[in-house]
């Protein structure tokens, strides 16, 4: 079966991402199976509106703000009308939402059950159980999975993490793993310094990746090895921990900063190295150690999450995330380098080539669809019990919330009835760019704000 899917997150281009770089490659995978996708976040800036990228792949910029971290403000009420809207008028079957931190793609889901349409879920990261902060984002997934027909993870680590978190059947979870376009990570040795042995960090540089383990890490292997370099691409609150770590050290001509770098610049900074540390504290999948590995780089991680999960033994060296533990793998990986006791350059591309591939996350992602498609509806009677039965006072508040949505659904629909909604004509079989001109007079309305 062909599908008509809405993925939606706060977390799409410009902004750039693991998420981001996720939806945008699977979205383009399913149009190219025949399916057709659209893609609903806020707006970034001036991008608002609707907009078309690569493949006739659609894009709304919803006028919603963000409160924090690229997330919309979450009401749940205020946005059911323009959501409706687009669901009936893109003709939507299936509405996927990504990242447990997005308000929107949580939204979206809680609005899409109350309309009839099925649900999916990925889940991209690894949350624990103590902290204030997660036990509210838990809470939260619970609330959004208790009636959601599907969850993808991409790691069985993570959906084991999902499990726990969202108090859902491990059966209604499954694992397809992140990919890499390999053709934009090809190895070039000849970038690299003779000269050197050049460690490269690719991160943003904030307390969950680690960035503190690096800071103890640096003048230390430094202080061992006269010809090894840091070159560290990314931004954020922990590099001035890391610049006063240099200027203490005083490693100016060692350790080069490159700051907030889009993704088509991340290759060639990869093939400028020889080893990528990755320091984080958790992580569900890590794509950074897999774009790494493809440009032939030696990769030295910390064992967390699903980390262990994403490559062989032969191409990456694990360690406890300590510094003692995280410099002697270091070590190891320079020593090796000195050697020439590495895996060529071009059979680590090709291997990594062959693992992790788009259309391939594109193909386990359809059977996904074709299973849900295939679930009978569910009673109201069936869903209440779900939410109600999330917990003594907060199941009692999920069950009003779903029945004050019900009531608004019902107050837009009598204002504004679907059949009063203007479809969006089929163009599915003349995505070109050529075929797109070609409708040149069949163009979308700006959303107004």
């Amino acid at each position: 079966m062909k599908y008509n899917v809405c993925m939606v997150s706060d977390f799409f281009f410009p902004n750039q991402g693991g998420v981001e770089s996720h939806i945008y490659h699977v979205s383009q995978c399913l149009i190219n199976r025949g399916h057709k996708v659209i893609i609903v976040t806020h707006f970034y800036g001036n991008r608002r509106g609707v907009r078309y990228l690569k493949n006739g792949l659609k894009v709304y910029y919803l006028p919603f703000p963000t409160m924090y971290n690229q997330c919309v403000l979450p009401t749940i009420l205020t946005t059911l009308p323009l959501l409706r809207n687009i669901f009936i008028r893109e003709d939507i079957h299936i509405v996927h939402g990504h990242s447990a931190f997005s308000t929107m793609a949580h939204e979206a889901m809680f609005h899409a059950r109350n309309m009839g349409l099925k649900t999916v879920f990925t889940d991209h990261s690894l949350f624990g159980f103590a902290d204030a902060s997660s036990i509210l984002t838990n809470k939260l997934l619970k609330f959004s999975l208790a009636d959601c027909h599907h969850a993808i993870c991409v790691s069985h680590t993570s959906k084991e993490n999902t499990v726990l978190r969202a108090a859902i059947k491990p059966e209604t979870v499954s694992v397809i793993p992140n990919a890499v376009e390999a053709s934009m990570f090809i190895p070039d040795p000849s970038q690299r310094d003779p000269d050197k042995i050049t460690v490269v960090v690719v991160s943003r540089l904030v307390y969950r990746k680690g960035m503190d383990l690096l800071a103890g890490i640096i003048p230390e292997i430094c202080r061992r090895h006269p010809d090894v370099q840091f070159i560290i691409g990314g931004d954020g609150p922990k590099r001035t921990v890391l610049e006063e770590v240099r200027e203490n050290y005083q490693l100016q001509d060692r350790v080069v900063f490159l700051g907030a770098l889009e993704h088509s610049q991340v290759r060639n900074v990869l093939v400028r190295g020889d080893i990528l540390i990755n320091t984080s504290l958790t992580e569900a999948f890590c794509i950074a150690i897999v774009e790494a590995a493809c440009c032939g780089l030696q990769v030295v991680s910390t064992k967390v999450g699903g980390v262990p999960e994403v490559l062989p033994p032969e191409m990456i060296k694990l360690a406890e995330p300590s510094v003692k533990d995280l410099v002697e793998k270091l070590e190891e990986a320079i020593c090796d380098c000195r050697r020439g006791n590495v895996m060529p350059p071009m059979e680590a591309h090709n291997r990594i080539q062959n693992m992790y591939t788009w259309p391939n996350v594109a193909r386990r992602t359809e059977v996904v669809y074709d299973m849900v498609s295939q679930m009978p509806h569910r009673e109201l009677k069936s869903r209440i019990s779900r939410y109600y039965q999330c917990g003594p006072l907060a199941g009692k508040l999920f069950v009003i919330a779903v029945i004050l949505d019900l009531v608004f659904l019902w107050l837009v629909s009598w204002i504004w009835p679907a059949q009063n909604i203007e479809r969006v004509p089929d163009l599915s079989g003349q995505r070109s760019s050529g075929a797109f001109q070609h409708h040149s007079a069949v163009k979308e309305k700006h959303l107004k704000t």
